[in-house]
């Protein structure tokens, strides 16, 4: 199941009860109160507040410019609009990668001025460590694996990731060496499906797949490319379930043209 209708908030603990009972869950972006508020009421358990907003909502050309203070003016509206779901903040790039210090501080702010119950990073490394001092804090970690748009430039474009077989083991070590160090779930994100089951079999906490396979514990999408707003082409593992570009561009027209024509306003939307 991925929709949970009890008025009760949810919490991280939640998700591993998921995972224990066999329960697959749903995760999607949400960026502003209205959208966060729709969802939250359609019974979705998890609303990332993702840094995807730079190129969804700001019109940039990847992730990398997002600032904290643009994030955390986003995740305040979703938190306010999401009564019952569990509410993730991402960490931009370059807000926690020069030192623990700069981590643990912009992460509180998520928290304290968004109020956000978690933040997300990327990738293993040095984020293991900043993810169990952060967790040691009260400050709950999702990780993220596999392709990590923040590194879009090192790793030469939006590709599919762990392909070869060293590459996949060390995906699977560095999930592991997350969730020892505290992490509550995983994203994985363009990955093959096989290694998306190797690595939800290797950890006891739930791993949220965006173009992982079938086999992780929950899905996520980004809601433009949910609802059909997202132009162009898509990447393979997103299902559009709605065509609202369509709907929107039908409404304007529909509206300019019978304001050109003085069909609207007519009487009945006169005082």
């Amino acid at each position: 199941m991925s929709v949970h209708s009890s008025d009760t908030p949810l919490s991280i603990h939640d998700l591993r009860s998921y995972k224990q009972r066999g329960e697959r869950f749903a995760m999607l972006t949400a960026y502003d109160y209205l959208t966060a508020q729709v969802l939250d009421e359609a019974g979705v358990p998890v609303l990332l507040v993702g840094d995807s907003l730079g190129m969804v909502v700001l019109g940039y050309d990847s992730t990398v410019p997002v600032t904290v203070d643009e994030m955390l003016h986003h995740t305040r509206a979703v938190r306010r609009g999401a009564r019952r779901a569990v509410v993730v903040g991402d960490m931009p790039f370059m807000s926690y990668q020069r030192c623990v210090e700069d981590g643990m501080a912009n992460a509180g702010r998520f928290l304290k001025e968004g109020g956000a119950t978690a933040v997300k990073l990327e990738g293993a490394g040095p984020v293991v460590e900043l993810t169990a001092r952060l967790t040691a804090a009260g400050i709950p970690v999702m990780g993220h694996l596999g392709l990590t748009p923040q590194r879009v430039h090192q790793v030469g474009g939006y590709k599919v990731q762990g392909r070869a077989t060293d590459d996949a083991d060390r995906t699977v070590d560095d999930a592991v060496s997350l969730a020892q160090a505290g992490a509550f779930a995983i994203v994985l994100e363009a990955v093959p499906a096989d290694l998306g089951r190797r690595v939800t079999a290797a950890v006891d906490v739930p791993t949220v797949g965006i173009g992982a396979g079938p086999h992780t514990d929950g899905q996520v999408l980004v809601v433009s490319d949910l609802l059909g707003l997202t132009g162009g082409r898509l990447p393979r593992f997103v299902k559009p379930y709605a065509d609202l570009r369509g709907v929107i561009t039908d409404a304007a027209k529909a509206f300019t043209a019978e304001v050109a024509s003085g069909d609207y306003p007519g009487p009945e939307h006169s005082y």
